[in-house]
């Protein structure tokens, strides 16, 4: 008996090691081996304090920013403007000052900057503004159950169309304040109105009627946020446009926490999402460059879109996509050729110097000479991932060094320079339920 056990030891030892390699193969593939990032430690790095700054001073920075872009001088420096109250409590939106509108994106930024820094207050203004203005409530609308994604400062809606990552910020941004300051009641009960978006976003059936744009009424059908095969966000999920996506809106950081807390039957899926957006950027991004589209098919391929002439080139929207690809890293570390993108694209810029543009095609080609402080910030954002110390300090250095936005640019810019601050200072982080 002992020499057959001995013969068998080597045996039961290989079958044992093959069962645990089979299984860390399966965690990794299903999204549930959390490796070394912030999720697992707790720790966010303050890239500021790495640089010399005081800990003190960089958390002043960071308030002094918000207080000037949302209580600041409304003239030329804040973004928030309050708008009254209804039987919800105050009201108050996020205005894109050029443009003269307000947009989803700049309402769900805002509830996220506003949980990451405890302005409860904001956040429940910017949310009640959002479900009474652009909350579509209508059940045979093709955006029903989803908003708006543009409307006038006094409410009116100037599209009816969604743009997708306004609804990725605000499940998010609910879920953060679920956690942070628990749920309350009606459209501030929200845990339950982050799973209720969220199950939308994924299951919603294809509803077929009119929507609104440029005073125009336009016969479309809409259906999730999410092309279900590819596993990826839309640019837009109605059939009026081709089905493509945006790299912008891709947010794996998110997504992984949506597999985590959201409707228990879609978690797989959302896994799975999170793998395809990884899997996604290294298509979509220049190898030389590290520049990506604006849009593009959910290959990586470029797709030209007619509304927008520059799709094909890196402009506005492809500012956030290496900002996207970073904080995933910092928060999970689980796919190192993020690291590759970001070292990527920061020596792409080095070589540009300190003032250099914001649009350009993806071989590296300067379109104008405009200067952004949203990308500087995102540039600098793009640390979190990159591998070279001294070349990606001197992107968060540039950062701290570019004053806070104001004037006619503020609103994008502004809001990507705060977000770009609090991610450098290693105040965005997750907030987990208690």
């Amino acid at each position: 008996m002992i020499l057959r056990t001995k013969c068998l030891r080597p045996v039961i030892i290989a079958g044992l090691a093959l069962c645990i390699t089979a299984c860390a193969r399966f965690k990794q593939s299903t999204g549930t081996h959390d490796n070394a990032g912030a999720f697992a430690t707790g720790h966010y790095r303050n890239l500021l304090v790495e640089n010399g700054h005081s800990e003190k001073e960089v958390h002043s920075r960071v308030e002094d920013t918000f207080q000037q872009l949302f209580h600041g001088n409304p003239t030329n420096e804040t973004v928030y403007f309050s708008c009254g109250s209804n039987s919800n409590g105050p009201l108050a939106c996020i205005e894109d000052i050029k443009h003269q509108d307000v947009r989803t994106e700049g309402l769900s930024y805002g509830m996220m900057i506003a949980v990451q820094l405890d302005k409860k207050a904001e956040f429940n203004a910017l949310w009640n503004w959002s479900k009474t203005f652009l909350y579509h409530s209508e059940t045979n609308h093709p955006s029903f159950g989803f908003f708006s994604w543009e409307a006038r400062t006094i409410g009116t809606r100037m599209s009816e169309f969604v743009a997708p990552d306004g609804e990725e910020y605000y499940v998010t941004a609910l879920y953060f304040a679920a956690n942070r300051w628990g749920s309350g009641r009606g459209i501030y009960d929200y845990k339950k109105e982050a799973d209720a978006l969220l199950w939308r976003m994924k299951n919603r059936a294809e509803i077929t009627g009119e929507v609104q744009w440029q005073g125009a009424a336009r016969t479309v059908t809409a259906g999730p946020l999410f092309d279900l095969e590819h596993k990826m966000v839309l640019f837009s999920p109605s059939s009026e446009r081709n089905r493509f996506t945006d790299p912008s809106y891709h947010l794996p950081a998110f997504y992984e926490l949506w597999a985590r807390w959201g409707p228990v039957a879609d978690r797989p899926f959302w896994h799975e999402v999170a793998m395809a957006s990884r899997e996604f950027f290294p298509h979509a991004v220049n190898p030389s460059t590290g520049l990506n589209p604006d849009y593009a098919n959910f290959d990586g391929s470029l797709v030209s879109y007619a509304r927008h002439p520059g799709s094909t080139n890196f402009e506005f929207d492809a500012f956030r996509t290496a900002g996207n690809w970073s904080v995933d890293w910092s928060w999970w570390a689980k796919d190192p050729r993020e690291r590759e993108l970001s070292d990527r694209l920061q020596t792409f810029f080095e070589s540009k110097g300190t003032n250099y543009g914001c649009r350009f095609t993806l071989d590296g080609k300067q379109i104008d000479k405009a200067h952004s402080p949203g990308l500087v910030a995102m540039n600098a954002v793009a640390s979190l991932a990159a591998s070279n110390p001294v070349r990606s300090k001197r992107f968060v250095e540039n950062l701290w060094n570019t004053p806070t936005p104001a004037g006619l640019e503020r609103y994008y810019d502004g809001l990507l320079y705060l977000m770009g601050m609090m991610h450098c200072a290693g105040e965005f982080r997750i907030w987990e339920p208690k």
